[in-house]
């Protein structure tokens, strides 16, 4: 591992974000139906509509953020970089374009940057919920991103 990485660990238990654009949120209840006793054992995340429709629905403890459009995109990313979510599943309409695109583009490239698992479409979501690495600690790789040394004139 390089000096400038660290590594980030992951428990048993992971905090995963659920999120789907209105055009994706029948889907990822769909999904999160057939998934619900995996979910259960995990701590859940979502924006607040989407949220909403998982606890009502499927009976789950979510924490939930503020709706997409009004700001939970942008704290689900602040979740990211606070290293708090440590798995993601957004369901995102690519055939629609969203007022807040901006904020999703910012949300995908914080899952990048922070080296978080992300799924944007049920096969991927099918993938890492029935990898083994779900079911244990994990140990992931993030760089260091400090500022340069204040103290040293450039």
């Amino acid at each position: 591992m390089a000096k400038n990485q660290h590594k980030l660990r992951m428990g048993v238990r992971k905090n995963i974000a659920l999120i789907a654009h209105d055009n994706r949120k029948a889907e990822l209840l769909e999904w999160a139906k057939f998934n619900k006793g995996t979910l259960s054992k995990h701590n859940l995340f979502a924006t607040g509509t989407t949220g909403g429709l998982i606890a009502n629905e499927l009976d789950l403890q979510i924490h939930r953020y503020r709706s997409g459009p009004l700001g939970g995109d942008q704290q689900i990313g602040a979740s990211i970089s606070d290293g708090v979510i440590d798995f993601m599943i957004f369901f995102w309409d690519p055939l629609q374009s969203q007022p807040h695109d901006v904020d999703v583009k910012a949300l995908l490239r914080l899952s990048v940057l922070y080296n978080i698992p992300v799924a944007c479409n049920r096969a991927t979501a099918d993938f890492l919920v029935s990898s083994p690495l779900l079911n244990g600690s994990y140990d992931r790789i993030v760089h260091d991103f400090q500022l340069p040394n204040p103290n040293i004139s450039y």
